[in-house]
């Protein structure tokens, strides 16, 4: 235990453009999850290498990541708020990780091969021992509970049997985390393909509110959301694009499926999809004004970066010396 409260780590990667689904499903509740526990929120800048990625995008996108983190409400003073790439930690565990991950568990690892069949000419070591790295992140904190998406649950898994299998061989030198099971969180779905979720790496432009879309972009995308043919505001599996547009404003609103049914009781697609957008449209605004107020902060960002990463790395490296001194490592001469 690294604090009073149980230890949370959670970390979302520096690709592509946060989406309303990554905000709602996950952002949205770290805020809550503040008071609760002991909290790391990690931009994974390491993690997003395992796809080719434009250098000076990537460092964008990891600093416009972490004030988006700060815009949502996250506080830098309660939480650790930091880049994994600034941690060495996380790497110089990670090999010591990989040394006890057997070939056959990172071969059963589905996310490899999804990912392995979108990027075949880049199959590369760091995406086949990706769960080793996420392992480091994971263990460095002495984490009890990490909130992950479907995805991730086998690497979470994963996890837990390499911290097993090490505290087996050494003692008890890593806390066995456990998933994070909050209050049930909706699912938000592509606009335009409600079978998948929402995707910042969606190739159509339509599928995805971004969180920095301006309102008429917004608007704009929920005119174009896809529903189907009968007319009828109903929360049904038989209506895959209404019920996603029903969660979304049940997020937003708080109001419950049959709020809603009754709200829209008679009203059309149209007056609906208008709705919801001016829902979304009104829960970002402040989000997106905190964002370009930030952006123009750049010491006190700078501030705030310098002094997580140094949190971060603290404990961190408090886990790392003693898994160093386990396997025999000999100690540096301070």
């Amino acid at each position: 235990m690294l604090g009073e409260n149980k230890v949370l780590y959670s970390a979302m990667q520096s690709t592509g453009t946060l989406t309303l689904g990554n905000y709602l499903g996950a952002l949205d509740n770290w805020i809550k999850l503040s008071d609760e526990y002991m909290c790391f929120y990690c931009v994974a800048d390491m993690h997003s290498i395992t796809v080719r990625q434009n250098p000076a995008d990537l460092r964008k996108r990891a600093r416009d990541l972490i004030t988006l983190y700060i815009a949502a409400g996250l506080d830098p003073e309660k939480n650790c708020i930091y880049f994994q790439s600034h941690v060495s930690a996380h790497a110089e565990l990670a090999w010591i990780l990989n040394c006890f991950t057997y070939m056959g568990e990172l071969n059963r690892m589905t996310q490899f091969k999804d990912k392995s069949a979108k990027h075949a000419d880049n199959i590369n070591a760091g995406l086949f021992t990706y769960p080793a790295l996420m392992a480091a992140d994971i263990l460095l904190y002495q984490a009890d509970v990490v909130p992950v998406g479907a995805d991730q649950k086998q690497h979470l898994e994963l996890t837990r049997d390499i911290a097993g299998r090490f505290n087996s061989i050494y003692g008890d030198v890593f806390t066995i985390p456990e998933c994070y099971v909050g209050e049930a969180t909706a699912k938000i779905m592509s606009l335009q393909d409600p079978g998948k979720k929402m995707s910042k790496s969606d190739e159509n432009p339509n599928a995805s509110i971004l969180l920095m879309d301006d309102s008429d972009t917004i608007i704009r995308k929920f005119k174009r959301a896809v529903t189907d043919s009968d007319m009828e505001i109903r929360y049904s599996d038989e209506k895959p694009g209404i019920q996603n547009l029903m969660n979304i404003y049940s997020c937003i609103t708080e109001k419950s499926n049959e709020e809603i049914e009754r709200e829209f009781d008679g009203k059309g697609y149209g007056e609906f999809k208008m709705a919801v957008g001016e829902a979304v449209v009104s829960k970002l605004k402040p989000l997106q004004e905190r964002f370009y107020e930030l952006t123009k902060e750049k010491d006190y960002l700078n501030r705030v970066i310098k002094e997580n990463d140094e949190k971060a790395a603290y404990f961190a490296n408090k886990t790392l010396r003693k898994v160093q001194k386990k396997v025999g490592f000999t100690e540096k001469i301070r």
